[in-house]
């Protein structure tokens, strides 16, 4: 599933695949939010760990649980 992080004052957002539900995402950056400071720390689906200050959140866009098809085998 494609998750992108907007942060303030970036104009370029975060992008990246992972391997976790749309609901686990959102209540990981539901309790980070909740907490007001402190960062958002996400995986993605290569094992690397994403960490965004909270207090530098603009949006998190959980998207679809299927990646896209490249090619004729469509």
């Amino acid at each position: 599933m494609e998750v992108r992080i907007g942060v303030r004052d970036i104009a370029r957002e975060i992008a990246f695949e992972s391997d976790e539900s749309a609901e686990a995402v959102a209540e990981q950056v539901n309790k980070a939010v909740e907490a007001g400071s402190g960062v958002l720390a996400l995986t993605d689906d290569k094992g690397r760990r994403v960490m965004v200050p909270v207090a530098g959140l603009g949006y998190v866009d959980i998207g679809a649980t299927e990646r896209g098809q490249v090619g004729f085998g469509r």
